[in-house]
């Protein structure tokens, strides 16, 4: 199974990649609000071609769409 994710621009995204956010993003059950520019290091991919997972110092284990990365 070969999952093909694509940031926001198009871009594809592989397993180790970094990625930025577009958009600030307010997390479920973390009360916490991560910020436009925060970079996510070493990303994972899922087997959901729309959906990411990776972590910051605020949040761990954070799934996030695509739509709302860039690549760095």
């Amino acid at each position: 199974m070969d999952v093909k994710v694509k940031d926001s621009n198009g871009n594809l995204l592989a397993e180790g990649d970094s990625v930025v956010l577009i958009k600030d993003l307010k997390v479920k059950g973390a009360n916490a609000t991560l910020k436009r520019g925060t970079v996510i290091k070493n990303i994972h991919l899922t087997d959901d071609e729309e959906e990411i997972e990776g972590r910051t110092d605020k949040v761990k284990g954070l799934v996030l769409k695509a739509c709302f990365v860039k690549k760095a």
